[in-house]
């Protein structure tokens, strides 16, 4: 059982959004709406409703619309509150809860997501913390699904990584894991393996509960697939020390990196919307 209270997590932001070109161009792909709310609001709200109240940032060029998001704007509270529009003052007001503090780091260059982790180190230190990536869309039951990553850290101390079933051919986008020889454990991870070799239809998504001795591993691995550093080869070494767990996704997921999942994901919360017709 874990004696340290998880409260940090990490947003790697950084990317380019490239697929969403030209919406992308000059503002972030993470403050796409879902509707009515940007994309990396959700991902917050899902890390604060776990507990976390440090939030950290890892961000690029062009992406200082995040960090105004989620600053106070007095200007536009103001202007609201004098038109009578308080519900919408009080919502500018209130886009972080009281306690949350957001810091913000920058990735000089991109080069993979575990690199993009490995940036946050020296906020981290030495602390447990959760990695959430906005892309992922994810609807669930209860208080989320980091909160419930959280929860199996909080009983073993371990890594902890989300899972869903992929079937057919689709399990070559995404790490693999390989099951151990218990329920739940995790023996190791293979990152975009063809899906004859695929060791299993469980694919990690992306969250993630991570021990600190990750940046360790990070720091001396050499680039993985794509020439970067990936997070889940460094995953693995963790995985074959038997310090990695899976607990399997409680809700569903829309890819948001791609504009077929995106649309998906806006019809999903706007059927739920919806009144009821009569």
């Amino acid at each position: 059982m874990s004696t340290t209270k998880l409260r940090k997590a990490v947003f790697p932001v950084a990317g380019f959004g490239t697929r969403f070109l030209p919406a992308t161009k000059a503002m972030p792909k993470e403050l796409l709406p879902i509707v009515d709310k940007p994309l990396i609001k959700y991902a917050v709200e899902e890390a604060i409703a776990a507990g976390i109240d440090t939030l950290i940032f890892v961000t690029g060029r062009n992406k200082r619309a995040i960090e105004d998001h989620f600053d106070n704007n007095q200007e536009l509270e103001m202007a609201l509150r004098g038109k009578g529009k308080h519900a919408q003052a009080d919502m500018v007001k209130n886009i972080l809860p009281p306690g949350v503090e957001c810091i913000f780091v920058r990735q000089p260059e991109q080069l993979g997501l575990g690199h993009a982790v490995l940036c946050a180190e020296r906020v981290v230190g030495g602390d447990p913390f959760a990695v959430l990536l906005a892309d992922d869309f994810l609807t669930f039951d209860g208080a989320g699904i980091t909160r419930d990553l959280v929860g199996g850290f909080d009983r073993t101390g371990k890594t902890q990584l989300s899972v869903m079933e992929v079937s057919g051919p689709d399990i070559s986008k995404y790490g693999v894991i390989v099951p151990g020889a218990h329920p739940g454990s995790v023996a190791g991870l293979v990152e975009k393996p063809s899906p004859e070799v695929a060791p299993s239809n469980l694919a990690s998504i992306g969250r993630y509960v991570l021990t600190p001795d990750i940046f360790d591993i990070l720091r001396n691995q050499p680039p993985g697939a794509g020439g970067e550093i990936q997070l889940a080869d460094a995953i693995n070494v963790q995985a074959a020390r038997g310090d990695v767990e899976a607990v399997t996704l409680n809700g569903r997921r829309f890819d948001c990196g791609s504009v077929e999942g995106y649309l998906d994901a806006i019809m999903h919360v706007a059927d739920g919307r919806r009144s009821p017709r009569t």
